[in-house]
């Protein structure tokens, strides 16, 4: 694998999350006999990378500027491959707005949506697609930002807490039923699903603390779904991921209605936490992949997406 650096940290409002994961990414590399370093983009200049010799980037950053397509531009300049999906890809990604639009085009199924410019947008929306009603910055992940908005009297409320985290906030129909996720590894028709996961959080409430800091939500693995359905939410997942033309590794959030059994895709996660907590490594201990093995696999298929081999 050469010399390989280990991208933590940042300056995104993860960098918490990043840190241990990329901890993790580290000590599992190394222990597979990677000549694995720490690098993080906040303390260090990223063209520190080729003056200190690096030969592949494993990207463990999480948010802006590690999973938005920025570093990604970076490395694709340096020369230096990188793990996971490309500039444009990681852009979209990040995107959930324009994924969304992207997946419509392709007639992938995925809950009403709005753009909300101020407060009054969001009881606009309410009034459309009804309540509760979702409430989340365009351009972050791990729930940052998210608001379930159960009355109008919180518009004002949920649009400044979006706000403050991305100028384009968010109003999303709100599915009622199974919170699943899919783990995607691979590139274009290569790509394969891993086991669906079902997360059973408490009180319904997935947010920050209870998807990184706390022991009382459940998962699944492999959700208890029919072969059938289970197949078909892979299936979906899959499409969405090649619709962005998503690479290396990902992770699709699905939610699965209760009223008829119907997914709805909410978004991808192209550097996805590798946590204790994460759900990535789960879905790949169901198949029998270890940890480091999947460490491994995802750097193996590090590569330059514009400028092809280095």
């Amino acid at each position: 694998m050469g010399r390989v650096a280990v991208l933590f940290g940042g300056r995104s409002a993860e960098r918490e999350v990043s840190m241990m994961s990329g901890a993790g990414v580290l000590e599992a590399l190394r222990r597979r006999g990677v000549d694995a370093h720490p690098f993080d983009p906040a303390e260090r200049a990223l063209d520190d990378l080729r003056r200190d010799g690096f030969e592949r980037a494993f990207i463990a950053l999480h948010g802006r500027y590690g999973e938005d397509g920025t570093v990604q531009g970076a490395l694709e300049l340096l020369g230096i491959p990188y793990t996971g999906s490309g500039v444009m890809a990681s852009a979209i990604a990040m995107d959930k707005v324009f994924t969304k639009r992207i997946w419509l085009t392709h007639g992938l199924s995925t809950p009403g949506f709005a753009v909300a410019r101020c407060a009054a947008d969001v009881v606009q929306a309410a009034a459309r697609f009804g309540l509760p009603m979702a409430v989340k910055p365009s351009r972050e992940g791990s729930t940052i930002g998210f608001t379930k908005l159960t009355s109008a009297d919180q518009a004002a409320v949920a649009w400044e807490i979006a706000r403050r985290h991305d100028d384009e906030v968010l109003c999303e129909e709100f599915v009622a039923g199974r919170e699943l996720t899919v783990a995607i590894l691979g590139s274009g028709e290569s790509a394969r699903a891993l086991p669906v996961i079902e997360i059973v959080a408490p009180a319904g409430n997935y947010d920050y603390q209870n998807k990184y800091f706390r022991d009382d939500t459940r998962y699944v693995c492999p959700a208890e779904l029919p072969a059938p359905l289970a197949a078909r939410i892979a299936s979906l997942a899959l499409d969405a991921y090649r619709a962005l033309n998503c690479e290396g590794w990902g992770r699709v959030d699905v939610m699965l209605r209760d009223a008829d059994q119907e997914p709805f895709l909410l978004e991808v996660n192209t550097s996805p936490g590798m946590t204790g907590h994460s759900l990535v490594p789960m879905a790949a201990r169901a198949v029998g992949m270890s940890y480091e093995d999947l460490c491994l696999a995802i750097l193996a298929g590090a590569s330059l997406k514009i400028g092809g081999g280095r």
